[in-house]
């Protein structure tokens, strides 16, 4: 198997699907990071509503995101690639709309907003792997979605710190701050539909063979991926949990934590990626839940330590939890790609983020519940979901792809 030794930028600008589109997920990172942090604020303090309605707002439209995942999976399946990323865009277009139009004290325009804020997000990851598959092949690939998730990271980084800087302005910021999202998610929809890429099977196949054809079953990976995917809000919810409200540490911690995080996904996703290409993907991936079954110890561990103590501690098993967070991200997508034949990859990738969505939306539900009982309760029942989903990964055995058919990419104006 050929492996990547080095990283080329142009090569990798190209196998992400050219600059335009490039410029296009920095655009659309730049504005989520700009109104994802604050949209929560923007309901209790814009549209004056509480934050338990403005909450369970925000849950609904991520579930209702993932309701619609089978049909942008179809609908990738029929050949639709940069469209289907333009229209996950567009979709949150109309979501910043209908949130600057949402008059106060109104829940239901704040719920549509969510809504199609949430269908915009969900879809959005599983189009753009497509396109990645389209354009690039093999390891080429795995680089080529390491290469845009660290990119993802540093304008979500960017767009966030923005953001905090024009909160001093109050109402009148936040609301300044939805409209340049909606803007920044329209010109990154430009973007991406101008570069033209859509799948087209080297050999044809007529299409009801193509609708009938069941997407891999996956169903160790769908289910360790639920658990795995705690790992993303580890340092965003459970650590700032636990160094604000057991260790009562300051909230610099907290805020140390998640820029050391963002810093090390955006600087080391694509080498480590390259680094690991060496290996199978299946490896890597039970690898990468060992590392956090390692991290997870290591916060109970360090947890009891005395006051001066536990939070530096707390701080540097972060950084563990990142690196198996990384080889997370650069092997999982990757592998379910390889792993789908190439006429039901849509469905493929739509089922594995039904997996990932679902595990977002439950874990700080399960993580808030598990802290106050304790940090055996928290750090216990992570490393022991963690440990076994790493085992059911690597003893898992690939189904053998149907229906070898290739897809070629045809694009334009790249």
């Amino acid at each position: 198997m050929a492996t990547l030794t080095r990283v080329r930028p142009r090569a990798l600008v190209h196998a992400s699907g050219g600059p335009r589109y490039v410029v296009a997920l920095a655009v659309d990172a730049l504005g989520t990071g700009l109104l994802r942090p604050f949209l929560l604020l923007y309901g209790v303090t814009v549209l004056r509503l509480s934050a338990p309605v403005t909450g369970t707002a925000m849950t609904v439209g991520i579930v209702a995101g993932l309701v619609c995942m089978p049909a942008v999976g179809r609908w990738l399946d029929h050949g639709a690639r940069s469209t289907v990323v333009a229209a996950s865009m567009l979709v949150r277009v109309l979501g910043v709309v209908l949130l600057l139009a949402a008059p106060a004290g109104h829940a239901w325009p704040f719920a549509a907003a969510a809504l199609f804020l949430g269908i915009g997000n969900q879809a959005w990851p599983a189009a753009h792997a497509a396109l990645v598959a389209t354009v690039a092949h093999g390891r080429e690939r795995d680089t080529a979605l390491a290469g845009a998730r660290a990119l993802r990271n540093a304008g979500l980084g960017v767009g966030a710190l923005l953001a905090i800087v024009c909160l001093a302005g109050g109402t009148g910021a936040l609301r300044g701050l939805a409209a340049v999202t909606g803007l920044a998610y329209l010109a990154a929809a430009a973007l991406a539909w101008s570069v033209h890429v859509h799948a087209r099977p080297a050999r044809a196949t007529p299409a009801t063979d193509r609708d009938d054809e069941p997407a891999p079953r996956m169903s160790a990976l769908l289910a360790a991926n639920v658990i795995y995917v705690f790992c993303l809000n580890v340092p965003e919810i459970a650590l700032p949990l636990v160094l604000v409200t057991q260790l009562h540490a300051s909230p610099v911690w907290s805020a140390a934590v998640f820029v050391a995080n963002t810093v090390l996904v955006v600087t080391l996703q694509v080498p480590v990626t390259v680094v690991m290409s060496r290996f199978s993907r299946r490896t890597v991936l039970a690898l990468s839940g060992l590392v956090l079954a390692a991290s997870y110890l290591g916060f109970l561990a360090v947890t009891p330590l005395g006051h001066g103590w536990a939070a530096p501690a707390v701080a540097a098993v972060s950084v563990v939890c990142t690196i198996g967070e990384i080889l997370y991200a650069g092997s999982a997508t990757a592998l379910v790609t390889a792993l789908a034949p190439a006429p039901v990859l849509g469905r493929a990738l739509a089922r594995f983020q039904l997996s990932t969505g679902f595990g977002l939306a439950v874990s700080p539900a399960i993580i808030t519940a598990l802290a106050p009982l304790g940090p055996v309760a928290l750090w216990g029942s992570l490393t022991t979901a963690t440990l076994l989903s790493s085992f059911a990964i690597g003893t898992e055995k690939s189904s053998p792809s149907r229906g070898t058919v290739t897809s070629s990419a045809v694009q334009s104006n790249r």
